[in-house]
């Protein structure tokens, strides 16, 4: 635990230079010299991936001066810089993002921090005339609001308390979820490259400090996955479930940012027409809140 007690520091917040150097050091090491055209020689490489002085010809920076920036130091380094490196890395457009928060870090006007964050009226009334699985999300993976259908297939949050709602703690602390997402690794992997996102752009959040201390003592595997620094943004794809009513599901799933500044999301699933799934959703409709109790009631 020696790492995360570096990487939470007393302060409540995560330390961004640490963030830095791990995010460079871990992105250089998964590159092998020939997938950037280098000569490999073999056995006599003692470094896993790429050199400092490799990466540095690569994006055209000098070895001291790569150096420093892997040692966190990002003091003043130009945005032409951050692209090369990026390049050179070959990091996706969330990645080379994650790099520019770390590096250059937005300044936030520090304000006091609302005790639960609040959904506008208009997207709770757009939420109960959906007839798919929806909800918003918001900072640190917090479920804030949601509608009928996504009681019937994620289970019925409103019985949680307040701070049990959220993404992380559900997907790592609670065994029901486990065998809800299918397969659950890959749902575990998400969860925290989101949090790894979220972090880079607020590292001076003390909840989700608070919040990432507390998962990597109780989950060894969010403790390895946090580790590897890898990110990812919310947007679009497919998640297969095995709910506990109706059985398999294969949802498709669109994150839409809300425009108000806030940080939130409305995230929606829904079937392609005419499969298995759709019924089975139709199913659910028709249960409403009740399908995950009936369903746990039938595994009891």
């Amino acid at each position: 635990m020696d790492e995360m007690a570096e990487e939470l520091p007393g302060s409540g917040s995560l330390d961004r230079r640490a963030e830095l150097s791990e995010f460079l050091r871990t992105r250089r090491a998964r590159l092998k010299p020939e997938d950037v055209g280098l000569p490999d020689f073999g056995r006599h490489r003692r470094v896993p991936g790429l050199r400092r002085e490799e990466l540095a010809q690569l994006a055209g920076v000098s070895v001291a001066y790569y150096t420093r920036l892997e040692q966190g130091n990002g003091r003043n380094v130009s945005t032409e810089v951050l692209d090369s490196i990026a390049r050179a890395l070959r990091l996706t457009d969330a990645e080379h993002a994650h790099l520019t928060h770390l590096a250059k870090p937005k300044r936030h006007k520090k304000k006091p921090a609302a005790r639960t964050e609040q959904v506008r009226r208009s997207i709770r009334h757009l939420l109960d005339s959906m007839d798919v699985p929806a909800y918003v999300s918001g900072r640190r993976s917090d479920i804030l609001a949601w509608n009928r259908m996504a009681a019937a297939v994620f289970g019925d949050w409103s019985e949680l308390p307040v701070q049990e709602r959220n993404w992380a703690r559900l997907v790592f602390l609670r065994p029901e979820y486990r065998e809800l997402f299918v397969p659950w690794e890959q749902k575990a992997t998400d969860m925290v490259s989101y949090l790894r996102m979220d972090a880079g752009c607020h590292p001076d959040d003390p909840r989700l400090s608070a919040l990432v201390g507390e998962l990597s003592v109780k989950s060894e595997e969010f403790r390895r996955l946090w580790a590897t620094h890898d990110v990812k943004e919310k947007n679009f794809g497919v998640k297969q479930l095995r709910h506990p009513l109706v059985g398999d599901l294969t949802l498709h799933f669109e994150s839409f940012p809300l425009s108000d500044g806030t940080g939130q999301a409305l995230v929606t699933y829904h079937a392609e027409p005419g499969t298995p799934s759709a019924d089975a959703l139709r199913l659910l409709a028709s249960w409403g809140a009740d399908a995950t109790r009936a369903g746990e009631s039938a595994h009891s």
